[in-house]
């Protein structure tokens, strides 16, 4: 009786100790404990430097109670997994999936609640999660608050947007955490949307750098029925606490166990190649749910878009199908509509010429003369065609062509409406054939009172991406929430924008030459970005002579972006007509792949500069993509990547010697060269400039 009695203390003296967890290479180290009124607590170290120190843990609830204090530990079990598994589409056509897991079981003592927190620790970072078993204690809640905490151990130099919970169409600022505030910003998106929540309020994935050069970032997955989580940050504490998006009435998340809240992450390197190039988010998230995937497929296409961005064509039919009045009148004889039949003709034609797979067609549907700001519900119905645009004649001449059309569901943030009309709208896309959808979410959000990043829109972007499988579609969803690896669940839900895209460049003061070098550490972490690359005519004075507004890259980078910006569905943004002028560059963007066997992060430094080369899958061609910011750079690349023995042609687009994003932005040179394994090649990028590279086996 003496030997069990001191068996069982011996163990909750244990249980009752600060747990200790390291990842698979044992460079980071998780320790948790409970401390002062039952707080959990963690902290978290790479190579024995401290990068968060201690640090409480905890949710909640409507009605003044908390899972946050008073907790005791019941167990803690300990797992590992090494596995390797196979995307639908993707960077790489293996990935690893390796990491150690530590679960505790607390309870709290005085009601005896359960909640369990799952730590994984993978060679680039720790990710946790808060679970709620099924209780007597605990079965139907609501969440008031999160309070997550990762206090940081210096004043890193930040990557950082403002926490709106509507948007994250912003530039990217490059400061100080001390220097955070959101006072300075300018609100306005270029959409007119303000739901700011506080000066020191920014939004995950947050981008930082340590003085001593470790590398950090802090983000979520598996973001699945619960609201986006942004971040408050205490300025001269350098304390991040979590921040969910509330609905109407303030509630954060309506529950029910058992059930689980997201991922949060914290990635830790001393090379940016790692943070770049990780895959954690994407094993964070559940295996795929589509049994067949053969209808999964990568696209490039073109479309009716920047046509309108540039003022030469208009998304609406100019008033109404009936208009009455001289102005309306003459914009439908001049042809200022950009959906019309004969249009989307020419756009098929060129998609079938240059051997792309589909064609989008923006303002297609009536409803575009009212649409935007107005707060109303039934806009578009999804299913009605303006007059001048023939649907059945599209169709069957794409089909004829060999061309998918691609569907255009612009909702105007009434979501209600779209669900109400989405089985139709999908029956309508069957009939016509048509294999994907890019949906929008302009505006502000109805049922009035959400917000884009609250539980409720979560719960439809992601139910929209399960609608489409059922359909054998694919969704691409812009002014969405960002992703946070939901397609590695539902492969169908292709891409997203839910950032800053390359239109702001048309018609704002754009995107500043670092902002591309930035979203591969930020938003493309999550998942891919439909950024709509390729524009050529850089100037927007090319339209008309009073406009100052201009794409903040020189031509060569338009070029590598399609590369360093990881999507299977890649649009040739610019106009026809503009990449016939410049058919030798344009040639890269026929060649270049949307799927890929393999991608290697070359050199990488966030806010700088980014160079990534990938291999086609199931094929031996390899391209390169290299990006800098604002200031010009040479650098020399091994291309050690190539197979052993085989020489290769590399044809290099590159800027030219005179070329400058601001002074010279088309200035770009291609020549064409042998190349082996063994070979290496100067790169000599100008001011917001970039180099591509194409590589081919040569028989």
């Amino acid at each position: 009786m003496k030997n069990t009695f001191t068996f069982v203390l011996m163990l909750l003296v244990f249980i009752a100790k600060a747990q200790t967890l390291q990842s698979p290479s044992k460079a980071i180290k998780l320790d948790f404990s409970i401390g002062e009124n039952g707080k959990p607590i963690y902290q978290l170290s790479y190579k024995n430097k401290p990068v968060v120190s201690k640090s409480s843990l905890g949710i909640y609830l409507k009605g003044d109670t908390d899972l946050a204090t008073n907790f005791k530990i019941d167990s803690v079990k300990e797992a590992s997994l090494n596995e390797t598994w196979q995307p639908v589409l993707g960077e790489q056509s293996n990935i690893v999936n390796h990491y150690n897991e530590l679960t505790v079981a607390l309870s709290q003592i005085g009601t005896n609640r359960q909640l369990n927190i799952v730590f994984r620790l993978f060679d680039e970072g720790l990710a946790f999660r808060y679970e709620f078993p099924k209780q007597t204690k605990l079965n139907y809640f609501i969440i008031s608050d999160e309070k997550t905490e990762f206090n940081l151990t210096g004043n890193h130099k930040t990557f950082w947007i403002p926490g709106d919970f509507d948007s994250q169409e912003y530039e990217y600022n490059e400061t100080l955490l001390s220097e955070v505030n959101t006072d300075k910003i300018d609100l306005n998106n270029g959409i007119g949307l303000k739901s700011i929540a506080g000066k020191h309020m920014v939004q995950s994935p947050l981008m930082m750098k340590s003085t001593d050069n470790i590398y950090l970032n802090i983000f979520e997955a598996a973001v699945v029925n619960y609201p986006v989580m942004h971040l408050d940050l205490n300025p001269t504490t350098f304390a991040l606490t979590s921040h969910l998006v509330p609905n109407a009435i303030g509630d954060k998340a309506y529950l029910q166990a058992p059930c689980v809240s997201p991922w949060r992450t914290i990635m830790v390197s001393n090379d940016a190649r790692d943070i770049v190039g990780s895959k954690m988010i994407l094993n964070l998230n559940e295996p795929s749910k589509i049994d067949d995937t053969f209808w999964i497929k990568p696209m490039k296409y073109v479309g009716i878009w920047w046509e309108m961005h540039v003022g030469k064509s208009t998304w609406d039919y100019a008033g109404s199908q009936n208009a009455q009045n001289t102005e309306s009148q003459a914009l439908i004889a001049s042809g200022k509509h950009g959906a019309t039949t004969a249009n989307t003709k020419r756009y098929i034609d060129f998609a079938a010429k240059h051997g792309f797979d589909g064609v989008l067609v923006e303002g297609w549907n009536v409803g575009w003369e009212d649409w935007f700001g107005n707060w109303k519900e039934d806009v578009f119905d999804f299913t009605t065609p303006y007059p001048d645009f023939n649907l059945a004649e599209i169709s069957a001449y794409a089909k004829l062509k060999g061309v998918k059309m691609i569907m255009h569901h612009e909702t105007s943030g009434s979501v209600a409406n779209y669900e109400r009309h989405l089985d139709r709208a999908l029956a309508f896309m069957k009939e016509y054939d048509y294999p994907a959808a890019k949906s929008g979410y302009v505006g502000r959000i109805i049922p009035r009172g959400e917000f884009h990043d609250g539980q409720t829109m979560v719960n439809h972007f992601n139910f929209i991406a399960r609608r489409f499988a059922d359909y054998k579609m694919m969704v691409n969803s812009h002014e969405s929430s960002r992703p946070t690896g939901y397609h590695r669940t539902y492969p169908n839900y292709i891409a997203a924008e839910a950032a800053r895209g390359n239109e702001f460049n048309a018609w704002s003061n754009g995107n500043p030459p670092m902002h591309e070098t930035i979203l591969p550490f930020t938003r493309l972490l999550g998942g891919p970005m439909d950024y709509t690359p390729g524009i050529f005519e850089i100037k927007m004075s090319f339209y008309d002579s009073s406009k100052k507004e201009q794409v903040h890259t020189t031509l060569a980078k338009q070029l590598a972006l399609y590369v360093t910006m990881y999507s299977p569905l890649q649009m040739a943004a610019d106009l026809p007509e503009n990449y016939e002028r410049y058919p030798d560059a344009f040639q890269f963007i026929k060649d270049v792949a949307a799927d890929w066997d393999e991608s290697k992060y070359l050199e990488a430094e966030p806010g700088d500069y980014l160079t990534v080369v990938r291999k086609a899958k199931r094929q031996e061609n390899w391209f390169l993509g290299a990006i800098t910011d604002e200031n010009a750079r040479t650098t020399e690349i091994k291309l050690d990547f190539l197979t052993p023995g085989k020489k290769y042609q590399a044809v290099v687009y590159q800027d030219g010697s005179d070329a400058d994003w601001e002074k010279n932005p088309k200035s770009y040179v291609i020549k064409t060269i042998q190349v082996t394994s063994k070979s290496k090649i100067k790169l000599h990028l100008a001011k917001g400039g970039g180099t591509a590279i194409s590589f081919k086996p040569i028989n």
